[in-house]
């Protein structure tokens, strides 16, 4: 950018110019030379600020940002921290008069500017702020912006120094009891309401994905050219998805996908195999259903499931809501899920949506929290008619309203199964 005046140099050039116009008028030289001298101060000062601005030399300065923690949780802060280091003597003098600002999405700062608390050393500036994540999605930081002025304050040059950084911000979530030891240890006989035990409990069956490459009966799996795995080493470990239905409201999304991700995690730490369903950002490019993420994995396992649930956009109209549905249940029909766990957060759903979930609980067991925001009769009748379907289907599900505590949701939820 280029150097301009501040209020005291366009104060200056103006009196100058005055005082030249009064000496010309009254003939007096003096006049008209300090009204030139004030001319040339201001001139002479932004040549000065324009060549050395750090602009012009940006390598001399080497810019380094950290955020932590990255990626973050909406509603949570982060710390950045912004090191500029002089590389010779010159850019020393140069950073010595420096005044610095950061660029922020107003997703980060609030709209509000930021506060930051700058560090000087010889040659070393350090610059620290916090900034909130209030709302989920990548958001740019950055770059730097500088400012130089000359030693009388009358011009000064702002310029960018450095990249920008991308502060990428998970959903919120709240940490939901895990289900009951009962229903971790035994799920097949809990989903099913069996008081016995299975005959097939001690059973060899194929590898499937989502079972731990532990539990392979290798023996087995060498004899008949196949993969094998004992049904008993699973109990505890059912395969859970997560289908998350997209509504087309933008706070009926945050809240669906705070939901989703708080179910997916607190299955994941049960010791369950997880993955997510229906996380596309479109339904026109479904792509392919996730793999299933491991508990065994540590904290990168709770990292690949978020990250998933960062570029979800609200849908344009409940017509593309449903297609992105649809899709999602047409991921879990050709994929392998049988006698999987299937977790789903929807809203009011259409005949079609209806049918084409019935489907999935002919190989699955299904739980579902069902929507209903709307205080209209109609969308509420439609909530309810959804939750009988889905139990007539075999499904679990519990009515739910977004906004309200996810635990009371969540353990309406795990209240239906007894």
């Amino acid at each position: 950018m280029l150097p301009h005046p501040t209020p005291r140099g366009w104060g200056l050039a103006a009196a100058g110019t005055i005082l030249v116009v009064l000496g010309v008028l009254l003939g007096s030289v003096d006049l008209v030379r300090i009204g030139v001298l004030a001319a040339v101060l201001v001139v002479g000062a932004g040549a000065v600020v324009a060549l050395t601005s750090p602009g012009r030399r940006r390598r001399r300065l080497d810019v380094r940002r950290r955020v932590v923690p990255n990626p973050v949780h909406a509603g949570e802060t982060a710390t950045v921290t912004i090191d500029v280091r002089a590389v010779d003597v010159g850019s020393r003098v140069q950073l010595a008069g420096l005044r610095f600002a950061e660029q922020a999405a107003g997703e980060l700062s609030g709209g509000r500017p930021l506060r930051a608390h700058v560090e000087r050393a010889p040659g070393h500036v350090t610059v620290r702020y916090t900034v909130q994540a209030g709302r989920r999605g990548r958001w740019a930081l950055g770059p730097l912006v500088v400012t130089r002025s000359d030693p009388f304050g009358v011009v000064r040059a702002p310029s960018t120094l450095g990249t920008t950084a991308e502060v990428a911000v998970w959903p919120a979530v709240t940490a939901l009891p895990a289900p009951s030891d009962v229903l971790v240890g035994e799920p097949d006989r809990v989903a099913l309401g069996a008081r016995t035990p299975s005959t097939d409990d001690a059973a060899l069956r194929d590898y499937r994905e989502g079972d731990d490459l532990r539990r392979v009966h290798w023996r087995s799996s060498a004899r008949r050219g196949v993969l094998l795995v004992r049904s008993d080493e699973r109990a505890g470990m059912r395969p859970v998805s997560v289908l998350l239905d997209q509504p087309a409201r933008p706070a009926a999304v945050e809240w669906s996908v705070s939901m989703a991700a708080s179910a997916a995690l607190a299955m994941l730490d049960g010791g369950h195999p997880v993955r997510l369903v229906g996380v596309s950002v479109a339904a026109e490019t479904p792509g392919e259903p996730s793999s299933f993420v491991h508990a065994r994995s540590g904290p990168t396992s709770r990292a690949e499931l978020l990250d998933q649930l960062i570029d979800i956009a609200a849908p344009r109209s409940e017509a593309e809501a449903e297609q992105r549905l649809l899709a999602g249940v047409r991921m879990l029909e050709s994929s392998d899920a049988g006698g999987d766990l299937v977790i789903a957060m929807l809203g009011p759903l259409s005949g079609p949506a209806r049918r084409a979930l019935a489907h999935v609980t002919q190989t699955a067991h299904g739980w579902a929290l069902v929507r209903a925001d709307s205080r209209q009769p109609g969308e509420a009748a439609a909530a309810e008619q959804t939750i009988r379907a889905l139990r007539r289907a075999g499904w679990r599900a519990c009515r739910v309203t977004s906004g309200e505590p996810m635990v009371d949701a969540w353990l309406r939820l795990l209240g239906s199964l007894s």
